[in-house]
This record gives C-alpha cells, structure tokens and sequence, in this order.
C-alpha cells in the first residue's frame, strides 16, 4: 500500500510545523523587535546577544513539534486503514493491536496485588491491575502495527530541526570538502552516547558515500575528569596527520584515558613518542580544545553528543534513523540532488 502526501497530509500545509517555519522565516535578522530609549533592538542583535537560550528554548519547542507530527503521522495512517477496510479506527485497533496481547494469568494478578500498599479487597482493584499489566504488551503491539503501516507508506517529512551558524575553524574533517551536507559534532572521549554514536556516523558516511562530510570538535564536560586531556591528545595526534586514527582508538571501547594510556595510543600508531609526549605534557593544544569548548557554551549546548547538519540542531542520544533523516532532508534540498521519500519517520528522544 502507498499512502500519498495528501492522504496522511503530514500537515505540508495545516500543520503546526509549516506555521512555525513560516513565521521564524519572516523574522530576518532586521526585524526590529522593540526600541528603548531610542535604540531599535533588532532580532539579529538579540540573537548574538542570547544565541544559547535561544537556541535551546528553540530546540525543546522542535522536539514538541515533532513529536506531535509524529502522532498527527501515526492517526493520519490508523484512519487510511480504517477507510480501506470499512472499519473504525477502534475495530481496526482491537483486531490488529488489542487481540494480539493476551491477558496475564489469575496467579499474575494475584502477585501484583500482593506487592500493592492497599485496604482494597482484590476484586476491586482486578480490573485496574489487569489494565497496568496489559498497558505493556499493547504498546509494543501498536507500535508494532504502526511499523506496518508505515513500511508501506510514503512518507516525506519536511520538518527541520533549528538552525545556527557554526564556525566550523579548523575542525578535523572527514568525508570530502565539497560534500553536500556537513555534520559538526560536538563530543566529548568520555562520553559513553558519543562513543556509541560514532560508529553510527561511519556506518552514515558508508551509506551515502561521497556526499556526507564530519567535522569533530572539543566539548569536554567538565563532570568527565580525563575528556579534556584526551581531546589535547587527539590534537597532538592531529599535528602529526594522524587525528583520525587517534580518535578512532579514543572512541573504539577503550576505557582508559588517563595520561600514560594516552601516549601508549601514540605509540601504538607508531607516532614520533617525544615529539607527542612534549606536546600532551606542555598543554600545547589546551588552548585549542578550550576555543571549540566556549563555542560550544555560546551555542547553548549543554550535553554531548551535538550535532549541527548544515547547521540544524540535534542533541543527545539521537538514533540513527533521525541522522539519516536530517541528512536526506538536507540531499532533497540540494539542487544536485532528487527528492528523497523517507520510510518510518523516527520519533525524537
């Protein structure tokens, strides 16, 4: 089955997203916005001013947003299939989600019930602890179902994250120059989400090869004891052209992090060990990881890992599948590049 845009709408002209977009976009950065004493306070100067609570103001308003498209999504192709099949949404739900899900056991309910700080006699709490001890079950079996439904629908999700422009400076960059979309990730070696995730930008790059670029840049947490020294590390790495390498080894599962682990990943590259060791010893690239660290604050990022994909915002443990959807929105936009229809579209975390 293939659902078109104007069946499931996807709100390309109704939806709260499209009205957001249209009214962000008429506020350009000569906007006055008000005017004190005689001085026009315009939108570009409250935007330098207050870029990081705005920003992040923006970015939890985006995550609503989308969720909400989500749902609207989700209704939009219960409702299809409810139509194709003569049937409501209801009877369509209790066939396809309620009646899969069967109901635990008397002894299951009896054992919940032990376990409740209540006077109440069981029969009358039966019905409520049957409904908490469904709830699970039906949840994965509508999610399931609407995976169905949105495997064989045609989806084109045009809802972009917020957007900032990032100096990306020096950044070590991996992909080609010329590529069409550039994601700036901001990480932290300590990170175990950032660890996770750069095996997901590689298997990004493969996917779309040739048109993906990444760019790395310092955002050491300061909870993480050992994050800023490794990032000098994999500067000093990068002064011998081996960043990537480095941070390949830093992100590969090892733990340790601690100075003389450090310089044995120097040594295990076969890097010049006295020209690497004076440079981690000396501080030599602190001042390096400290510029991209207070980028990051001036941003608003308050976590890692965060990316910026042609400069849309996206922070924290992001899935796979919402990289990818970013970065196909971002090839659809290309004049190089066709429209792309998106399968499922992944909720925001």
């Amino acid at each position: 089955m293939v659902v078109s845009r104007n069946e499931i709408g996807l709100a390309l002209s109704l939806s709260l997203s499209a009205l957001a977009t249209e009214a962000r976009a008429s506020q350009d950065g000569a906007a006055v916005l008000a005017e004190v004493d005689g001085h026009k306070v315009t939108a570009a100067e409250l935007e330098q001013k207050y870029a990081a609570k705005l920003m992040e103001a923006r970015y939890q308003y985006y995550r609503a947003e989308r969720q909400a498209l989500d749902q609207f999504i989700d209704d939009c192709l219960l409702e299809t299939q409810a139509r194709r099949e003569h049937l409501t949404v209801e009877q369509l739900l209790q066939r396809e989600v309620n009646s899969q899900v069967k109901d635990p056991t008397e002894d299951q309910l009896q054992a919940f019930y032990k376990g409740l700080q209540t006077n109440e006699p069981f029969t009358a709490v039966r019905e409520k602890i049957l409904a908490t001890l469904r709830q699970p079950g039906l949840a994965k079996a509508r999610a399931t179902y609407l995976q169905s439904l949105h495997a064989e629908a045609s989806i084109h999700i045009t809802l972009d994250p917020p957007k900032a422009e990032v100096a990306l400076d020096n950044a070590p960059r991996r992909g080609p120059q010329d590529a069409p979309v550039l994601i700036i990730e901001f990480a932290d070696y300590e990170c175990p989400y950032c660890q996770q995730i750069d095996l997901e930008l590689k298997k990004l790059q493969e996917e779309f090869a040739g048109k993906v670029a990444v760019a790395f840049k310092d955002f050491p947490l300061p909870m993480h004891s050992h994050a800023a020294k490794a990032a000098e590390a994999a500067r000093c790495a990068a002064e011998q052209g081996n960043f990537w390498d480095f941070h390949d080894l830093l992100f590969g599962g090892h733990k340790k992090l601690e100075l003389a682990q450090l310089k044995e990943y120097a040594r295990t590259l076969k890097l010049d060990a006295v020209r690497f060791d004076q440079c981690l010893d000396a501080g030599e690239q602190a001042a390096a990881v400290r510029k991209d660290f207070e980028q990051a604050q001036r941003l608003g990022l308050t976590g890692t890992p965060s990316f910026f994909i042609n400069g849309h915002f996206l922070s924290g443990a992001v899935k796979y599948d919402t990289l990818r959807e970013v970065v196909e929105q971002q090839l659809a936009a290309s004049p190089q590049q066709p429209p792309i229809t998106t399968g499922p579209a992944p909720s925001v975390q």
